[in-house]
């Protein structure tokens, strides 16, 4: 039975009160991916049928999006086309398996670094969305995370009795030990900094004790000149070595 046709000034009015992410054909698989999660939660709200969840989909379209959809409608009739086929064709173009290795391969090796324990755990929580068969269960997803993590913080992790099975535990022990080792460091940065201020004091006041002494040298020195002088002075008389007398002129 062929169905009804659809009457798209209709449907496309439903579709834009609910306020749809619009799609821009962005190379981001996770966004790619994000996006036809969100798309599938409207549609399915929406309880439309097939052929018109690939309608309020394409709407949805814009720039290289539209441009890649149009592409699409010249090889193949889209007015009968499943909400399945769409998504393959999405996938197909957006995360195909070339896109999807690279993303395990990233995957694989995310490490935390010089990211913080949420900004690692939002990116990997990203690509274990487009790469479930690396996480299959809540074990297997605990032990990337905790090897994805730095090593100063899977080991306090770890240190307890009871490890963490669970993810979140996992996220909310992580972060508790990256707060407190945060905390050694400015500490151990503030005693850094306070030595470092004592020892630019110190070497500003030892020229200044060292100066005084040279001063004191330089004060005494004429002192002594003149003593010495007025000793020699006196042994120069006691000795009859005094001005010649006066010759008395004839009258």
């Amino acid at each position: 039975m062929v169905p009804p046709p659809v009457r798209k000034d209709l449907l496309y009015e439903r579709f834009r009160r609910m306020k749809a992410p619009e799609f821009e054909g962005p190379t981001d698989p996770i966004a790619a991916y994000n996006w036809l999660i969100d798309i599938q939660v409207i549609l399915d709200f929406m309880s439309l049928t097939e052929q018109e969840k690939v309608l309020c989909a394409s709407f949805a379209l814009k720039k290289d999006a539209r441009h890649w959809w149009m592409t699409v409608q010249m090889r193949r009739d889209v007015t009968t086309m499943s909400w399945q086929d769409f998504v393959t064709e999405f996938r197909t173009m957006y995360y195909n398996q070339e896109i999807l290795a690279a993303q395990q391969d990233e995957f694989t090796n995310l490490r935390q670094g010089s990211m913080t324990v949420m900004e690692v755990v939002k990116k990997f929580e990203q690509l274990a969305r487009l790469c479930p068969e690396l996480v299959p269960n809540e074990k297997e997803k605990v032990r990337r995370m905790m090897k994805m993590f730095r090593t100063d913080i899977s080991k306090q992790v770890s240190a307890s009795s009871s490890p963490p099975t669970l993810v979140s535990d996992c996220i909310s022990r992580a972060i508790r030990a990256e707060y407190w080792i945060n905390q050694d460091k400015e500490a151990r940065a503030q005693i850094f900094k306070a030595r470092k201020e004592e020892k630019t004091v110190a070497k500003q006041v030892q020229p200044r004790q060292s100066s005084e002494p040279s001063q004191k040298s330089q004060t005494n020195t004429p002192v002594q000149s003149s003593k010495q002088f007025g000793r020699n002075k006196r042994k120069g008389n006691s000795s009859g070595q005094g001005p010649e007398p006066s010759t008395p002129k004839p009258e």
